[in-house]
């Protein structure tokens, strides 16, 4: 199986239009309409995911969550990072040109 290249924290990503995304106790839960598959995107997940409404680089929301919540940076980074490269390989994201 390939491997989707890896983001990299200045590239501008966004939300793939057609997905319906709900909130469930706190925490965003997603169908994907064209794969017809369900995500739990989480309580952190679901507020990347509202960032990413409109065009922006990993490295600011990276700023933003570090900023609002108690978490290394190298942490942050790391895991906003995978959480994009796994959301870009389920297609729930683009890249911006």
């Amino acid at each position: 199986m390939l491997k989707t290249k890896k983001l990299s924290k200045d590239i501008n990503i966004v939300q793939k239009q057609g997905n319906i995304v709900s909130d469930m106790d706190g925490e965003k839960v997603m169908m994907s309409v064209q794969k017809g598959k369900y995500f739990n995107l989480g309580v952190i997940g679901g507020v990347i995911w509202d960032n990413i409404k409109s065009p922006i680089s990993a490295i600011e929301i990276i700023d933003r969550l570090t900023t609002e919540y108690d978490v290394e940076r190298k942490e942050c980074e790391e895991q906003v990072l995978s959480f994009l490269d796994h959301l870009l390989e389920e297609e729930l994201i683009e890249i911006c040109k």
